[in-house]
């Protein structure tokens, strides 16, 4: 039996409720998520047990609080999750080193849900009507029927051919969506002919070998502008202000999202229509590693070369592209062309003059190419070998 690999994806569908049906929305994320909070306080004062006995100790306070038997369940298998979650972060030195302020911080106090935060459903309390574009969900009123969502034809596509497990109600701004996870098969990996490599930065986002480069100057002016709104408004200090910097940092968030779509779609769509792969940079641990002045920290941090490269790849499995990550030390000082590396050869942010051999080139292009062909060594290195085994001697 031949097992196909899958990739999970999300999307994410726009509930368009009746007054009074958004009522019982809302009333039930804000009942489920206090009841988080209560559950979240018991597992705090026990230690955090486990999910077995840490659901002896609330299933049946929950059920008198008016849960149903399944989202009781939800709710705690959800407090046990953000738990492991807290655990992993702090064993990996995110939230601060043993005895710092923010660790101890966090460590002071029980996990607290929004009233807006997102509750799972299964299959049990959610049940989809594809053709009216309808739901049907579990609330604290009851159950709702013909709760409408809108979404495009791509996605509703992708729901009824893939949809599979939970479903995520969540509030935002006033506004609900369902966010579903589907289940989408993985293409074949194909053997490519070359590979693509792919130089990030803040000045250009993404900078191919083929040429593509994806201008940054648009993304960083608009975060400069943010920043200093941001700066005005945590000057301020009102909740006026406190609930404009929520908003404005979803909106950055969705526009840097955005634009990570669109590049990732370019160079998965290249790669896909030349045969070959596509070659990442490691950068996991940059903000760890590099050190910068403070303006500097500011344009470093709010890098999203993260998302991008987790968009690129999921989209390249759906396409049967592979993709190779490399370590991009020297990069930027090593010639294409020759291979010398020398500190001198990047003349500035965009201009290339190798010492060894002389040529000429953008900065940028040429470290793509310089990743593309470790991207080619690496998958070389790691190739099965297509030579027929040799007969042994007599």
């Amino acid at each position: 039996m031949v097992w196909s690999r899958i990739v999970k994806v999300v999307t994410q569908v726009k509930l368009t409720p009746t007054p009074e049906q958004a009522a019982a929305l809302k009333h039930t994320l804000r009942t489920v998520n206090e009841a988080a909070c209560w559950v979240s306080g018991v597992a705090f004062e026990r230690g955090v047990p486990r999910e077995y006995e840490l659901r002896k100790r609330t299933y049946a306070e929950l059920r008198e609080r008016g849960l149903g038997a399944q989202v009781a369940q939800h709710v705690i298998k959800k407090v046990r999750d953000a738990y492991t979650s807290l655990h992993a972060n702090l064993r990996a030195g995110n939230l601060g080193k043993k005895g710092s302020k923010r660790r101890i911080k966090v460590e002071s106090k029980p996990i607290a849900f929004r009233p807006q935060a997102a509750q799972p459903y299964d299959d049990r309390c959610l049940s989809w009507q594809y053709d009216a574009q309808t739901v049907s969900i579990w609330t604290m009123a009851g159950r709702l029927k013909g709760v409408r969502f809108a979404c495009s034809p791509n996605a509703l596509k992708q729901l009824i051919a893939h949809r599979k497990g939970e479903s995520d109600l969540v509030e935002r701004d006033g506004v609900f969506y369902l966010i579903a996870t589907c289940e989408v098969p993985e293409a074949e990996t194909r053997e490519p002919g070359g590979f693509i490599g792919v130089d990030l930065g803040i000045v250009n986002i993404a900078t191919t070998s083929t040429g593509y480069r994806a201008a940054g100057r648009k993304l960083n002016r608009y975060r400069r502008r943010q920043l200093a709104l941001r700066a005005k408004l945590q000057k301020k200090g009102t909740k006026s202000a406190k609930r404009l910097l929520a908003k404005q940092r979803r909106k950055e968030s969705r526009r840097a999202k955005d634009i990570n779509h669109c590049v990732s779609k370019t160079i998965v769509t290249e790669a896909e229509r030349t045969g070959r792969g596509i070659c990442l940079e490691e950068l996991t641990g940059i903000r760890e590693r590099v050190r910068l002045r403070k303006p500097q920290r500011v344009a470093l941090h709010s890098w999203a070369f993260a998302q991008l490269g987790e968009f690129i790849v999921y989209k390249a499995r759906r396409a049967g592209v592979p993709v190779v990550f490399v370590d991009p030390a020297y990069s930027s000082q090593q010639c294409a062309e020759c291979g010398h590396v020398d500190r001198l050869n990047r003349i500035s942010q965009a201009l290339f003059i190798c010492r060894g051999c002389g040529v000429v080139a953008h900065a940028d292009r040429n470290a793509s190419r310089v990743l593309a062909r470790r991207g080619q060594n690496v998958w070389d290195a790691g190739r099965k070998s297509h030579v027929p085994a040799t007969s042994p001697r007599s």
